[in-house]
């Protein structure tokens, strides 16, 4: 049944739990932040023995780390997600209560509040069941799988035994698509009414090997920007590509950069790029694509390069986020 209403009796609020990616909140932390990412076997599954990969994470870290480091000074010094998540759960702790009582906790899979920090913060409250929503609107068992397997193994160790709800992907939600449509509409009227732009839809890459073995991301990706564009009523040209690729595997196809070069050398004069699977700003759309991308499109002679802000806190998403919240039945 729906969650009970602030004027039911109950043992405590429903704890929804925002699950999303996290990030370094200082430069001494983004090798650490790298390393935990590095050993996510859901990420990297790779066939060798736990202490193998665990050795590998760590030295991949220090390596990897010496050039993301200038990418977080670039950008202030840290990422700002964890601000922008901390206020995402603010907003939408507000909004809930308006209908139910409710507490939002963030679980960071790599960062800070970490999973474990969550679901110590879930048991002091003494709530009566958990809604687990996710901060990625497209499922893929690297980001949703792999942060849900992580809440159940933190949740069992502490031995948390509250009714669980899990929100799994949301990618043609109608709010959500009204959100996305909202920033395109603002970063297309910025951009000069004679330039003829064409829109580069940007998601976050995927090993291809995830696809082929059934991982619906790519699919999900694709369902968002068809709602998008039939919500906009888009005329201009768009291209769904896929960026920040890491390690030597596969990954979907086409890329940001691959794509941003065919359209310099097709005459493309104006670019908008969306990025369409991030919920809010941080390294990859202020660095990847408002520094590395624009300045590969201005020196492929595109004279006009826009993009989108992050939903972050923007009302239509967190009324998405409520919605999901208020039509999903705990878990008996």
């Amino acid at each position: 049944m729906p969650p009970p209403s602030p004027s039911e009796e109950s043992p405590g609020p429903v704890a929804v739990v925002l699950l999303q990616l996290g990030g370094p909140s200082s430069l001494d932390e983004v090798q650490p932040f790298l390393e935990n990412m590095f050993r996510d076997p859901e990420l990297f599954n790779l066939p060798i023995p736990g202490w193998a990969q665990d050795w590998l994470a760590e030295h991949a870290a220090k390596w990897r780390a010496k050039q993301a480091r200038p990418l977080y000074a670039s950008i202030g010094g840290r990422s700002p997600i964890g601000e922008i998540t901390a206020r995402q759960a603010r907003l939408l702790e507000r909004e809930l209560n308006r209908s139910m009582r409710s507490r939002v906790f963030v679980a960071m899979r790599y960062g800070k509040p970490s999973t474990e920090a969550a679901v110590e913060a879930v048991l002091a409250a003494n709530c009566q069941g958990v809604v687990l929503l996710p901060l990625y609107p497209q499922y893929s068992t690297a980001t949703t799988g792999s942060s849900v397997r992580d809440w159940e193994r933190c949740a069992a160790r502490k031995q948390l035994n509250l009714s669980t709800a899990t929100i799994h992907s949301y990618p043609s939600h109608p709010m959500y698509i009204a959100a996305v449509k909202e920033r395109v509409s603002a970063a297309l009227a910025r951009l000069p009414a004679e330039s003829d732009p064409h829109v580069l839809f940007s998601a976050h890459g995927l090993p291809q090997k995830l696809v082929r073995q059934g991982d619906p991301y790519q699919n999900q990706i694709e369902k968002t920007v068809q709602g998008v564009v039939r919500e906009c009523a888009l005329q201009a040209p768009y291209t769904l590509c896929y960026q920040s690729r890491i390690g030597p595997q596969r990954w979907l196809k086409p890329g940001l950069t691959e794509t941003l070069r065919r359209l310099g050398r097709s005459g493309c004069n104006a670019v908008l790029v969306v990025p369409i699977s991030f919920v809010s700003d941080h390294l990859e759309t202020l660095s990847e694509i408002n520094i590395e991308a624009r300045e590969q499109a201005s020196s492929l002679g595109i004279r006009h390069f826009e993009t989108t802000t992050g939903l972050n806190d923007s009302p239509a998403f967190i009324q998405a986020l409520a919605d999901l919240v208020l039509t999903t039945e705990l878990d008996a």
